[in-house]
């Protein structure tokens, strides 16, 4: 009787480990979520779809976007902010969340794998990239998932907007010149990015899967990526599955 118990228990305790184990491996999994849509910006609708403040108190904080009335790139790293602006046509890095945006894309990443960006030159090489390294490491591309890059760019072009207070006709091309932008030379940077199939005019442009925002490694700089090219192997990372 006492050795069917002993067996009884063990199974209960194997199940319980289990279940505990699975319920971990679940918790894992990557979720993006997002406020507001570029369609709807595009529209002419820039006012404000959420408060950073609501999301100060998370870790492991990644997150791009467009401050409200586009006034501003969101760009944060690890729970850091370094949110930048343009005053008095000066570029300013504010590591705030009291603010709020008009396109909010974010995710929560305990901790990322690290691969080579190996045979990519320019975004749409990079773009093939990150899809076949997501996909041969488990990582399910039917649905939105967020990815870093570390290391040195031979070029990127960059802005930061600064939408004129009553311009109601949005376009992409007014998007990239309202404001302060720039090309980056042999520059050291750290990229935030957000992959998906799925969100073409809500938080990717029609033309591309991905939406890319960086800071460089002194943090002077920091926007909105509009094209790269790249000479070095760049670190990739995803998250840990």
């Amino acid at each position: 009787m006492h050795k069917i118990n002993y067996i009884i228990v063990s199974m209960i305790v194997m199940i319980v480990v289990f279940s505990c184990q699975s319920n971990d491996k679940k918790a894992a999994i990557t979720v993006v979520n997002y406020s507001g849509a570029l369609r709807t910006i595009m529209s002419g609708n820039i006012e404000p779809v959420i408060s950073l403040d609501s999301l100060s108190n998370k870790k492991n904080f990644y997150a791009l976007g467009a401050v409200e009335y586009l006034k501003g790139e969101i760009q944060i790293f690890n729970s850091q902010p370094s949110n930048s602006f343009v005053v008095d046509s000066s570029l300013q890095i504010e590591d705030s969340y009291k603010l709020k945006a008009a396109l909010l894309v974010y995710a929560e990443v305990d901790e990322w794998n690290s691969f080579k960006t190996e045979n990519a030159t320019t975004k749409a090489d990079l773009e093939s990239t990150i899809i076949k390294v997501a996909k041969s490491n488990g990582i399910d591309t039917e649905k939105p998932f967020p990815f870093l890059l570390e290391g040195t760019v031979a070029s990127l072009d960059w802005h930061v907007i600064n939408w004129a207070d009553g311009d109601t006709v949005h376009t992409h091309k007014k998007h990239t010149e309202a404001g302060l932008n720039g090309n980056l030379k042999n520059r050291k940077v750290q990229i935030i990015g957000f992959y998906s199939t799925k969100h073409k005019a809500v938080f990717t442009h029609h033309t591309t899967n991905m939406h890319m925002h960086f800071k460089t490694d002194d943090t002077s700089i920091a926007g909105h990526i509009d094209d790269l090219l790249l000479e070095n192997e760049l670190i990739l990372k995803l998250p840990k599955q």
